[in-house]
């Protein structure tokens, strides 16, 4: 049984698994339903890590030393702190890494006074769903879209 490790993540240490990471997560978005317009009002951090780490929470999940998965959350002035990504590789799922991310994450937006948390899942993205479920997430608004 592995314990998930989950730790914020060192913009300099993570750089590498943090960018290949989100390559992973990206890459699995297209062609989904709604994935590939997240892809365009989601610009991709890549090697500007550094930065989005010092102007959001991110974490990751760690096994033996490699990361596997990350998390990152915006806490905003209406101190609702919003989910902008989750992945975990899919080699690693199933273990708990998704739960004690999102934990982590709710955990230190209530240390700055987060009132609300949420998040987004694209329509059939059922791992994700279950994941803010878990949390006791749930739905408040479906946003539909088609493009003319």
């Amino acid at each position: 049984m592995i314990d998930p490790t989950v730790r914020r993540a060192d913009p300099a240490d993570d750089l590498t698994p943090l960018t290949e990471l989100e390559q992973e997560a990206r890459a699995a978005l297209v062609g989904q339903r709604g994935g590939d317009r997240w892809l365009a009002e989601h610009p991709t951090v890549a090697g500007d890590w550094p930065t989005r780490c010092l102007s959001a929470d991110v974490w990751v999940g760690v096994i033996d030393g490699v990361v596997i998965g990350y998390l990152v959350a915006d806490l905003g002035d209406d101190l609702v702190v919003r989910v902008d990504q989750v992945w975990v590789t899919p080699e690693a799922r199933e273990l708990g890494f998704g739960d004690e991310l999102l934990a982590a994450a709710i955990a230190s937006a209530r240390e700055r006074g987060a009132v609300a948390v949420e998040g987004q899942a694209l329509p059939g993205d059922r791992h994700t769903k279950n994941l803010y479920e878990r949390a006791g997430i749930v739905a408040r608004l479906i946003t539909t879209f088609r493009w003319l």
